[in-house]
């Protein structure tokens, strides 16, 4: 067996595998599971999945779920939603000739500090006209952070993932015209809590000084 072939063989088995879990607001069930040198180098690692793989709802394997390691107590990689997105497959199902889509991205910061960037559309019916377009996107852009207002970051995620928020934007806009489709397509983090951050990077600095 040559040398380096030998090399990379044993760099590989000195790896541990590391158990991916979701966050309390998902069940904290195992999402993936991941190799590593040790865990310093598994913070920040991001890992995809499906709400269906969570729920078991088929419904759902439309949403494609992005979590990022932020933790880990032994074998065990703790994390938290960076976002979400709808499939391609599925934005395209929705699209119908004859229907308006309303898009509004907005910026959102829950009760707890953190900040999310939110894309919303609605599809409707029929054409509309440029006066019940802006008054639906208003209600996108309202309802959203209103919510984010009254509600920690875990509360918050689980209203978007489970369609709380979208329904409930779709009530409002379908006393304007008749709609077939409200939802949040799309989300992201984009910054947390600063003491979330700080110890983070302090969890970072315990494990490099470690190894």
């Amino acid at each position: 067996m040559p040398r380096e072939t030998r090399k990379l063989k044993d760099k590989w088995r000195a790896k541990t595998w590391y158990s991916v879990v979701s966050p309390p607001y998902f069940g904290g069930i195992e999402i993936g599971s991941t190799p590593a040198a040790g865990p310093s180098d598994v913070l920040g690692r991001r890992v995809e999945t499906t709400l269906y793989d969570i729920t078991g709802d088929f419904s759902q394997a439309h949403m494609k779920l992005y979590f990022k390691i932020t933790g880990v107590k032994g074998v065990r990689a703790d994390t938290i939603l960076k976002g979400h997105e709808y499939s391609r497959d599925y934005i395209r199902s929705l699209v119908r000739r004859g229907s308006t889509p309303v898009e509004r991205i907005v910026d959102v910061t829950t009760k707890d500090g953190y900040r999310l960037r939110l894309s919303m559309t609605a599809f409707t019916v029929t054409r509309i006209k440029a006066s019940q377009e802006r008054l639906i996107r208003g209600i996108l852009g309202r309802i959203p952070q209103e919510k984010a207002r009254n509600l920690n970051f875990d509360q918050f995620v689980q209203e978007v993932m489970l369609g709380k928020v979208a329904s409930d934007a779709y009530n409002e806009c379908k006393k304007i015209v008749p709609l077939r489709h409200v939802g949040i397509w799309k989300s992201k983090l984009i910054q947390v809590p600063e003491e979330k951050a700080e110890a983070v990077s302090q969890e970072k600095e315990a494990e490099a000084t470690a190894a």
